[in-house]
C-alpha cells in the first residue's frame, strides 16, 4: 500500500498541512518540523504526489514540447536534451506529436487539458503563427528554432537561417566550383526559405557561377536520396547546400550508387552537425547549429515567461560554424583557384 501524507503526519508527530507545507515550496514552515517531517518521510519512502501538490500550489511542473519532425534522427537528440534539460529543473516534459498538422488548435486544446504550465515549440518548419496561437490562447510559449525576427511576437531561440545560407554559399565558392546549387527540404518550411535566401542573396555577388535551387519532399533520407537521384540524371552541379544532414546523407547515398565519388566529382556541405554526421562512413562536411545553447536558453526562457507572463517577447540567436570534415575538398587558405568551366 502507498505511503499517504496521514502516515508521514503520525510519523512525524505533526499535522497534515504541516507535511504539505513541508513539500510546498515557498510555503512556511519552521526548520524543526521540516527536519521532523522530512526524516519521517525518508523512512516511510514517501514521495509527494506532484498532481494533489498542484492543486495547492496552481503548476503541475508539466512544459508541453510540440514538434513535427519526429522522424527525423536530429530530433532525437533534441528530445534527450529537453528531455534532460527539464528534468534537472525539476519539471517533466508533455511531448506532442503533430505529425503533419498545421493547425495549432487540437494542440492547445489538448495541453489546456493538461493544464501545462507553458509550452515550448520546438521546429525550425512551423511558421510563426503557430506558436504566436499559444500566447493569444494565455499560455506562456517560447519558439525554438523558430524563425528569426526583429520584432517578435513571442518569444524566439534559435540562429539566423538566412545568414547560414550566406555561410554554405561561401563555402562552395571558396571551393573554386562554377555550378553549385541549393537541395532544400520542403518549400513550405521556412528553415528551407530562409536557408535558400541566404544562399542566393550570397550568390549575386558571383554573377559567373551557375546556381540552381531544387527541393526534396520532406527532410528525410529517403527524400533526399530521390531529390538527388533527380538531379544526376538532369545534369548534377558541382557542389550542393543540401538543407539539413539527413537530406545531405541521402544525397550521398543516391550520388555513391551512381558511381561517383565525393568530394572529387560532387561535393556536399549539410547543415545541422548531429551526431550520425561525423561517422566514418558518412564524415560529412556541414554547418553546426549549437543545440545544447540553444535548448538550455529556450528552457529558461519559458521558466523566466512563467514566472511574469507579461514579459516582453525577444529573440535569442546563436551563431552557427562550418565543421570541415570530407565531404568537400579542402581548403587551401592561400590561394584557391577557381575550377576551370568547360566549354
Amino acid at each position: 500500500m502507498a505511503v499517504t501524507m496521514k502516515d508521514v503526519a503520525l510519523r512525524a508527530g505533526v499535522s497534515r498541512s504541516a507535511v504539505s507545507r513541508t513539500f510546498t515550496k515557498g510555503a512556511s514552515v519552521s526548520a524543526k518540523t521540516r527536519a521532523k517531517v522530512e526524516k519521517a518521510a525518508a523512512e516511510l519512502g514517501y514521495s509527494p504526489n506532484a498532481l494533489a501538490s498542484s492543486l495547492t500550489t496552481g503548476r503541475t511542473k508539466l512544459i508541453g514540447l510540440v514538434s513535427n519532425n519526429f522522424h527525423n534522427p536530429l530530433f532525437l537528440e533534441i528530445f534527450d536534451l529537453f528531455t534532460r534539460g527539464l528534468q534537472d529543473r525539476g519539471l517533466r516534459p508533455l511531448l506532442v506529436n503533430l505529425s503533419d498538422e498545421t493547425d495549432p488548435a487540437n494542440s492547445i486544446r489538448m495541453l489546456r487539458q493538461y493544464s501545462v504550465d507553458g509550452v515550448i515549440v520546438a521546429s525550425s518548419t512551423l511558421p510563426p503563427s503557430f506558436a504566436e496561437a499559444f500566447r493569444s490562447a494565455g499560455i506562456p510559449v517560447v519558439h525554438s528554432f523558430g524563425r528569426y525576427s526583429t520584432s517578435p511576437h513571442v518569444h524566439v531561440v534559435g540562429i539566423d537561417n538566412v545568414a547560414c545560407g550566406r555561410m554554405a554559399a561561401e563555402a562552395l565558392v571558396a571551393r573554386g566550383y562554377h555550378r553549385v546549387a541549393f537541395m532544400g527540404g520542403p518549400e513550405s518550411a521556412t528553415s528551407t526559405q530562409d536557408r535558400a535566401r541566404g544562399f542566393l542573396e550570397a550568390m549575386r555577388e558571383h554573377p559567373d557561377i551557375d546556381v540552381s535551387i531544387s527541393y526534396a519532399a520532406a527532410y528525410s533520407f529517403d527524400a533526399g536520396r530521390a531529390e538527388m537521384q533527380r538531379l544526376l540524371k538532369a545534369g548534377p552541379a558541382q557542389g550542393y547546400f543540401c538543407g539539413d544532414d539527413v537530406l545531405s546523407i541521402g544525397a550521398l547515398s543516391a550520388i555513391r550508387d551512381a558511381g561517383l565519388n565525393v568530394p572529387r566529382d560532387i561535393g556536399i556541405i549539410g547543415f545541422n552537425d548531429m551526431e550520425m554526421a561525423g561517422w566514418e562512413y558518412i564524415n560529412l562536411t556541414t554547418i553546426r547549429q549549437p543545440l545544447p545553447e540553444i535548448i538550455d536558453a529556450s528552457i529558461e526562457l519559458v521558466i523566466a515567461t512563467i514566472e511574469h507572463p507579461d514579459r516582453h517577447p525577444e529573440t535569442r540567436l546563436f551563431p552557427c560554424r562550418v565543421i570541415e570534415r570530407g565531404t568537400l575538398p579542402p581548403l587551401d587558405r592561400a590561394n584557391t583557384p577557381r575550377l576551370a568551366k568547360p566549354a
